[in-house]
């Protein structure tokens, strides 16, 4: 089992790999654990997209239904730490 603290840090690059890929337009310093992926610009079909992605690069499955309450990123990074350590 990893280290918390680096499963956290790996978890969040992937997150940032993943808005990257998705939200070109977005500047990585705008992407701060306090916002929801829609402060990001990111419409219900890019947070469904960007939650694929991460999960393909973590190798997570989740249903996407256990995303549906996630108020913030902090929140998703928990969470997708949370499944990759499962």
């Amino acid at each position: 089992m990893e280290p918390e603290e680096s499963l956290r840090r790996r978890v969040e690059e992937a997150l940032r790999r993943a808005i990257g890929a998705i939200l070109p337009t977005v500047p990585p310093e705008l992407v701060t654990g306090d916002k929801h992926l829609r402060d990001l610009g990111a419409d219900s079909v890019d947070r469904i997209e960007i939650i694929l992605d991460v999960t393909a690069r973590l190798g997570v499955d989740e249903p996407m239904s256990s995303f549906s309450d996630i108020p913030d990123i902090d929140a998703l990074v928990d969470r997708l730490s949370r499944a990759v350590g499962a």
